[in-house]
């Protein structure tokens, strides 16, 4: 890859980022156009989320990201991203991303690291890995609890 070509890439991630950011500032899935954020993916972008989250699996396409970002902000009632590193400046790109959550069910919070690797390709982002910390925690937050340890799920 060559410098510019790295550099465009950091400039769609970026950019990208921007976006999602204004996209949930005007209300997020159900309130915002996905038109904000369809420029920056493929038409055939591929997201892998790992199975035991709450939005799990392989989200496809412009319509699989646009039900992506519906199922987050079911999850979420709060999605910060806190401070963010770019690892890489080579396709694919790696980032760090320092997050605070409140799980809509529950109220819980958590803060938690998520590292990606974000494929771009012809100035698009065409296939995004993150990679959680502790999907059981996240799993944990997200459900409704009885126990005085607070370990056993509600029937």
């Amino acid at each position: 890859m060559t410098l510019s070509s790295a550099t465009d890439a950091m400039s769609v991630l970026k950019g990208m980022y921007a976006a999602e950011a204004g996209y949930f500032a005007a209300g997020g899935p159900g309130k915002a156009s996905f038109a904000s954020l369809a420029p920056f993916f493929s038409p055939d972008v591929v997201l892998h989320q790992a199975d035991s989250l709450p939005y799990g699996g392989i989200w496809r396409g412009h319509d699989g990201m646009e039900r992506f970002f519906a199922a987050m902000s079911d999850t979420w009632d709060v999605f910060d991203m806190v401070e963010q590193s770019f690892l890489s400046e080579t396709s694919p790109l790696v980032v760090l991303t320092h997050v605070h959550v409140r799980a809509r069910a529950t109220g819980r919070e958590l803060d938690f690291p998520i590292l990606q690797t974000i494929t771009v390709e012809n100035g698009r982002i065409t296939e995004v890995h993150p990679f959680y910390w502790d999907t059981a925690a996240i799993g944990l937050a997200c459900t409704n609890y009885h126990s005085d340890d607070d370990r056993l799920p509600r029937s």
